[in-house]
């Protein structure tokens, strides 16, 4: 799970990422994806934003990000699978998207009563 400044009102280019299985926390300070894959898969994403429905959102499987640490250097980190997929969604946010954008057309998000994978991480290969 993660949140961004911008969600909660605060207007600075700031991130939290809690990977469920991969602690530490994931900092993202004035965050930008300088590299994505071509390689992509299709999860369904919740958000804050839109906390009663999920969304089947396509997103790369590997991503490389800019980032300025807690000391003011830059760093570039690749993230894969569901680490890049969350990392990806929480800098969406910084940017001003949220995930509804990433949509293909003609999918709309589903109610959460009708997802079926609450509680269980997403499937790679």
């Amino acid at each position: 799970m993660g949140i961004a400044a911008p969600q909660i009102g605060i207007a600075r280019a700031a991130a939290v990422v809690m990977p469920a299985d991969e602690p530490p926390a994931v900092i993202l300070l004035n965050s930008r994806v300088t590299e994505r894959s071509e390689e992509t898969d299709e999860q369904y994403e919740g958000c804050l934003s839109f906390f009663d429905v999920r969304g089947l959102i396509p997103r790369p499987l590997t991503i490389t990000v800019e980032s300025t640490t807690l000391t003011g250097e830059t760093t570039t980190t690749v993230y894969e699978r569901g680490l890049a997929r969350l990392i990806h969604h929480e800098i969406d946010h910084l940017d001003g998207l949220l995930y509804t954008a990433r949509m293909r057309t003609g999918v709309d998000p589903i109610p959460v009563e009708e997802y079926r994978q609450t509680g269980r991480a997403w499937a790679y290969e």
